[in-house]
């Protein structure tokens, strides 16, 4: 009955897309002060936990069951995935058990709120971010991933998002920027990052995972499943170097962090475009993302916020830089289930995209910024100043993560 090509494609896209997790705890963990190393990672890796039992209860129906609200989200008819045995197909690729491809969108949903955490490391209470990850993924993931891959308003409005350019990355970015003015500044900015080759395994399994990200979103295997994996690696690659030669002209010597820096931009702003455009289109965004995204890191460290791990300059732009090149360099010749762009004569289609990812940005804050106004009448969102001075590790958790006294 299923394809068993398409089936075990699928699984090994889901279990790539799993990895993305832990190497984002990895990547963080590298970025963040010695202090604060196991914090954040557990951040990433609670989410594991608790948004596969959200998405198991009723995640999956919300997104991919029914559309209600006027399309802004689906029903509870699969929640506990009632309905859904092992011969149920997916309806938007009967080859495909249904199962799997609840598997594969639960990994999205997983790690989406984890790249949040990098803009308040070292300044959030392990229960107001227990309590942020279950609020968040209700009131912002699920609305979005239904609107946009669920069916609902915007897929029905023609809008168009390969991987998750406004779904994962605007969303998460700009709700990582609400964090960060409503929790403030870290009291030690300068803390460096505590392991370089740390971050630089993050980014390899990052990398690695993001195959399984974009090119998995084909749902199927064939030559759009090609052209996406070959996007993604183009445009890091074209990212990366653009990043790195910017920095090192500037700052007169080649940077690791940046380089690492510069592919992760090039993968997020490609991740919306990945099997719509062509190879040199992802060239150019590759280029356009290391430039962009360089800027706003600087911006952001110009207007003074303290995104600790550079989350919106690096997802939150390259998410929205992603989803604006889609509207200009998307052409139908490469994708007929695309839609041709601003170069290809479809001036609205770019018109679409520029409005729904302003909007959910404009969502993404709102919602992210109240949210946290709400939790912490209810537990304190911020730590103590001495429970920060002191570092997380040990103050939150009691543990840390080197034996300095064997070091």
């Amino acid at each position: 009955m299923f394809d068993t090509g398409t089936t075990g494609f699928m699984l090994l896209a889901t279990s790539l897309v799993m990895l993305m997790t832990p190497g984002l705890a990895f990547f963080y963990g590298g970025l963040a002060g010695k202090r604060n190393i196991l914090g954040i990672m557990m951040q990433s890796f609670v989410s594991m936990g608790i948004t596969t039992i959200m998405w198991f209860v009723c995640g999956y129906s919300l997104c991919f069951s029914g559309d209600t609200m006027g399309g802004l989200i689906g029903n509870l008819d699969k929640a506990f995935m009632a309905g859904v045995d092992l011969n149920t197909p997916f309806p938007g690729n009967t080859k495909l058990p249904e199962f799997v491809f609840m598997a594969y969108q639960m990994m999205f949903a997983i790690i989406t709120p984890a790249l949040i955490t990098g803009a308040f490391v070292n300044r959030v209470t392990f229960k107001s971010y227990i309590l942020f990850l279950i609020l968040w993924q209700v009131l912002v993931y699920y609305p979005f991933a239904h609107m946009v891959w669920g069916g609902g308003l915007l897929a029905k409005w023609g809008v168009l998002d390969f991987a998750g350019g406004i779904v994962v990355h605007a969303t998460a970015g700009f709700a990582a920027l609400a964090s960060v003015i409503y929790v403030g500044k870290r009291r030690d900015k300068e803390s460096p990052p505590n392991s370089i080759p740390l971050i630089a395994i993050g980014t390899g399994l990052l990398w690695f995972g993001w195959y399984g990200f974009n090119a998995g979103s084909a749902l199927d295997v064939n030559a759009v499943t090609g052209l996406a994996f070959l996007n993604t690696d183009v445009a890091a690659s074209f990212a990366a170097i653009t990043w790195l030669i910017i920095e090192w002209y500037l700052q007169k010597k080649p940077k690791f962090v940046g380089l690492l820096t510069g592919a992760v931009a090039g993968l997020a702003t490609i991740t919306p475009a990945a099997g719509f455009v062509t190879l040199p289109s992802a060239c150019a965004i590759g280029i356009a993302a290391g430039i962009v995204c360089y800027m706003a890191v600087h911006l952001k460290n110009k207007m003074g916020w303290d995104d600790a791990l550079d989350v919106w300059g690096v997802h939150g732009i390259g998410g929205c830089l992603g989803t604006i090149l889609l509207g200009v360099f998307a052409t139908k010749t490469m994708n007929a289930a695309g839609a041709d762009g601003l170069i290809a004569g479809d001036g609205m289609f770019f018109v679409k995209q520029l409005v729904a990812v302003v909007g959910a940005c404009v969502y993404g804050y709102v919602f992210t910024y109240g949210m946290l106004a709400l939790i912490n009448k209810i537990t304190p969102v911020k730590v103590t100043e001495t429970d920060e001075d002191k570092g997380l590790d040990d103050s939150l958790h009691g543990e840390k993560a080197y034996d300095e006294g064997v070091l």
